[in-house]
């Protein structure tokens, strides 16, 4: 389980996260939804070591991340998916998803993984050869949840993976999400499209300028009236 309790993080003055508390259970999928500069991504950069937290815990199976670096919480079973992609635009896609694998020591496993994600992805395979940078933003995110799968992780951190893509590709991403959850994946889900993260999650959270302003079953936040008001559209 990821368990964050009582996270502070500051940019200067700046109180950017207030004594956030967040569980992802094992196998679910959690959603975190609010407007721009509510602070999710901020708590995603901060569970995974790329900001430090004022003070709070982050514990990832007993480990406290927070103690960790960045570079080595990926060896725990961590990855992170990034908002805008962050793909290496001038290097191929299968350098790209061979990069995703860099903590991993065995050949024959990360060959093994390559091809899992050819087959999860095979637009990828086609393009294989292809510079990243070229690609449409729809291959790139599947590029990038791509490379982020090849470090063989037990829990996921997605940050808006629906952002500038059509509704066709919207679908597309997010039934791989479901694909990924019904294979065991844990999941933590960033996003601002609240309707689909919530119809595909388990629990979800509202974050309201750095503080959690609700927490309740998914399906139950979207029938809520504030939340369907707020962030629905309806």
């Amino acid at each position: 389980m990821l368990k964050v309790s009582n996270l502070n993080v500051h940019y200067g003055v700046i109180h950017a996260i207030n004594d956030v508390t967040i569980e992802v259970p094992d196998g679910q999928i959690v959603t975190l939804i609010g407007a721009n500069g509510a602070g999710k991504t901020t708590i995603l950069h901060t569970i995974t070591g790329l900001k430090k937290a004022t003070d709070g815990s982050v514990l990832w199976n007993d480990t406290e991340l927070t103690k960790v670096p960045a570079h080595k919480i990926v060896t725990l079973g961590m990855a992170h998916v990034p908002e805008g992609r962050h793909v290496f635009a001038n290097m191929t896609v299968q350098e790209n998803l061979e990069m995703g694998a860099f903590a991993g020591k065995n050949k024959e496993e990360n060959a093994a993984m390559l091809k899992e994600v050819y087959e999860r992805f095979p637009r990828l395979k086609e393009r294989y050869r292809q510079y990243a940078g070229t690609l449409s933003g729809g291959e790139q995110q599947m590029l990038a949840v791509g490379r982020a799968l090849m470090s063989r992780p037990k829990i996921l951190l997605m940050d808006e993976p629906s952002m500038g893509l059509s509704p066709i590709l919207v679908q597309e991403i997010f039934d791989i999400i479901k694909e990924l959850h019904k294979q065991g994946l844990t999941i933590l889900l960033v996003e601002q499209n609240a309707r689909m993260a919530l119809s595909v999650a388990d629990t979800g959270y509202v974050l309201e300028t750095g503080h959690i302003k609700m927490k309740d079953d998914a399906k139950a936040l979207l029938e809520n009236d504030e939340v369907r008001r707020a962030y629905l559209g309806v």
